[in-house]
């Protein structure tokens, strides 16, 4: 009877022993589970974590008619850039600016970390109040500008306009009309008030240093667009990631195309529409009146263009 007892007891202890082991087990399994589900997610809420919609760290301010959207497009190319795809307006239009920052910034892509969100308004350019407000949100934005032969950059702008009338059935002046006043050139013309670049150049200079904004050859561009490329990913500090192989000349448009990815793109019906008729006499005196303006901006930026 007695041993009985005693292998019952022992017996006993051993399952003891035998359970305190499972629940320990049980414990460790328990906690491993609950650490994995806290610390994994999805695919999806993995790129959430990482990915924002973050302030631009750069801006195409203009000019209008300078190539901007070609500028946008090109740059697009470098697997560390996405541009908004449309043109924001936040800080030249008043029922914008006062949308605040969290509207704007809703408008801009997702990126990466490390990625540089870039967009483009050409109307920043000649907006006076412009400045002022792109330094109060972000004193550090870097500043890219495009440019063209303003007395080029004139008449396209003027075509642009008038091609918008012709399609609404709008009624339009001859572009001799708006530029001369008594056989003189109009200062008051907006379009040739838009293409007094030094004027425009000298209230961002009030703010931002010169190093922090990057003058673009929009005839360069066009031409031969790898090289302006090159220099523009230097400015954005960012690796050389674009090559000559991302554009090909399309004879029928007259101009380059891009390819990416065995993709391309050209730029709509817009860009390189015929100019609009303008004699070459007054032609001529509207390179002769912006001759001083000219050379202005070129001590400004410290570079020389090949303008009228």
């Amino acid at each position: 009877m007695l041993w009985t007892l005693l292998l019952a007891l022992i017996l006993l202890l051993v399952l003891q022993a035998q359970l305190c082991v499972c629940l320990r087990e049980l414990r460790s399994v328990t906690f491993l589970t609950s650490v994995t589900s806290a610390t994994s997610v999805t695919p999806s809420q993995a790129q959430n974590t990482t990915s924002s919609r973050r302030m631009p760290g750069a801006i195409i301010i203009g000019v209008r008619k300078g190539g901007t959207r070609a500028l946008l497009e090109m740059l697009n190319l470098h697997p560390d850039i996405e541009v908004a795809k449309a043109e924001v307006h936040y800080f030249n239009l008043d029922e914008n600016f006062r949308k605040g920052l969290d509207w704007y910034r809703a408008q801009m892509p997702l990126t990466l970390p490390g990625q540089v969100t870039v967009e483009k308004t050409p109307g920043y350019f000649t907006a006076p109040l412009a400045p002022a407000r792109m330094w109060s949100a972000n004193p550090a934005v870097k500043l890219l500008l495009i440019v063209r032969d303003p007395a080029e950059r004139l008449v396209s702008d003027y075509t642009q306009v008038l091609h918008n009338r012709l399609q609404q059935n709008k009624p339009y002046q001859p572009l001799e009309e708006l530029l001369l006043h008594r056989g003189q050139i109009n200062p008051n013309y907006k379009a040739l008030q838009r293409s007094l670049y030094h004027q425009h150049l000298a209230r961002w200079l009030e703010l931002f240093p010169r190093k922090q904004i990057h003058i673009v050859d929009g005839e360069a561009l066009i031409q031969d667009p790898f090289p302006e490329l090159q220099k523009a990913e230097k400015f954005l500090e960012l690796p050389p990631r674009i090559t000559p192989d991302n554009f090909y000349f399309n004879t029928t448009k007259g101009f380059y195309c891009l390819l990416s990815e065995g993709h391309d793109k050209c730029l709509d019906e817009s860009k390189g529409r015929p100019h609009a008729p303008l004699s070459n006499d007054v032609f001529q005196k509207l390179c002769r009146y912006l001759w001083v303006p000219n050379q202005i901006f070129f001590r400004m930026v410290g570079q020389t263009f090949k303008w009228c």
